[in-house]
């Protein structure tokens, strides 16, 4: 059984699924995912897009998803009794999954670790408790769970088997020739694009006024409607040189000579290819509230986490204006040292995240898991 309750979780697990099927064709698979899971003959039986859900206050709109959620996956556990059971972030969803499933004496393997470092550490006893052994896709995770006395093996970040990094050099060239293409990367679910959208497309509308020689590429999340962010856009397209991307981030990062995302993965995706960006994050004022008081790290994005230094800007909540992304983004594009000193820095981080084959690494752990139950 695997489950996965977001976008990015279900193309890690997709991948994690075929390099296990790589060790063993008559592997079968069920459980929570999305499009990529489905396309490698995962039976999902409850579809992630029902459970995801941004910030602490949004998710009561979820509750009888999520209870709808937890009870297929117990009567599924019972039922098909599974060898092993792979958890891939998704945290109070999955802990509460762990707990149950321990009483069948079924091994549970976490691939890509909740952030137990950044808050809610008390977390950390149920994972010693119910869960079997931690994969972890950061260098510093390893030591901390370690520390806390959990089974961990360091497997390096999957976005290393997503994308071809190899060829960093030929992108850039390609970036810096002719227009400056900025990118838009407004989140992979619906609260975060309605959340911040609207705000990097009237920083774009200020950026251009300071330049003609702009142009701005807006990025599609696999599951965000097309039409959604086109109204968004519809404003601003007689002012703006503008356009969207739908499918693999990758074919926007590789034109962009900077981005401005939303805090997530996508700015290690970001971060791999060497794109300076301009972190911005925006949620409910009582969500943001909650967050101060439990967040327990200096920076957010994790490109700055693993560098550990603020590398890249990080505008949250009302410092995430309109004014102040848009002065952000013009000093980094006007200033060409300071743009060569962060693309060195952010290819810094990514030497840091060990090198592709993760998921053929976690393939092995998760199979030797199962033969020796």
């Amino acid at each position: 059984m695997i489950i996965a309750g977001e976008t990015s979780g279900d193309h890690h697990g997709a991948l994690l699924v075929a390099a296990m099927r790589k060790i063993d064709g008559d592997l079968t698979f069920f459980g929570i995912g999305g499009g990529a899971m489905k396309r490698e003959g995962v039976d999902v039986i409850v579809d992630a897009d029902s459970l995801s859900v941004v910030g602490i206050t949004e998710v009561f709109s979820r509750i009888p998803s999520i209870l709808r959620g937890i009870s297929n996956i117990k009567r599924a556990v019972v039922a098909r009794k599974p060898g092993l059971v792979i958890l891939i972030d998704f945290p109070d969803f999955n802990l509460h999954i762990a707990k149950y499933v321990k009483r069948f004496s079924i091994p549970v393997l976490y691939y890509i670790s909740p952030q137990l470092w950044a808050w809610r550490l008390g977390r950390i006893k149920k994972i010693r408790k119910y869960v079997t052994r931690m994969a972890v896709i950061l260098p510093f995770e390893k030591a901390f769970y370690s520390n806390h006395g959990v089974p961990v093996s360091f497997v390096g970040h999957p976005l290393l088997d997503c994308h071809s990094v190899e060829s960093y050099d030929a992108f850039l060239s390609q970036r810096i020739m002719g227009k400056t293409v900025i990118g838009l990367l407004p989140g992979s679910r619906n609260q975060e694009v309605s959340r911040n959208l609207p705000t990097m497309l009237a920083a774009a509308s200020q950026i251009n006024r300071k330049s003609d020689n702009i142009s701005f590429v807006v990025s599609v999340a696999p599951g965000i409607n097309i039409n959604d962010i086109d109204e968004y856009i519809l404003p601003y397209r007689n002012v703006l040189d503008i356009r969207t991307a739908s499918g693999d981030i990758e074919t926007v990062l590789t034109q962009c000579t900077l981005v401005v995302a939303v805090s997530g993965t996508v700015t290690l995706e970001s971060a791999i290819h060497g794109v300076p960006m301009v972190i911005v994050y925006q949620v409910s004022p009582v969500s943001y509230m909650f967050g101060c008081a439990l967040i327990r790290v200096e920076h957010i994005g994790l490109a700055n986490i693993i560098a550990g230094e603020r590398v890249v800007p990080e505008l949250i909540q009302g410092d995430a204006t309109p004014a102040r992304i848009a002065c952000a983004v013009s000093e980094i594009i006007g200033d060409p040292v300071r743009l060569g000193e962060t693309r060195k820095k952010l290819r810094m981080v990514r030497d840091q995240l060990g090198g592709p084959g993760a998921s053929r690494r976690t393939a092995g752990i998760a199979y030797s898991m199962m033969r020796q139950t």
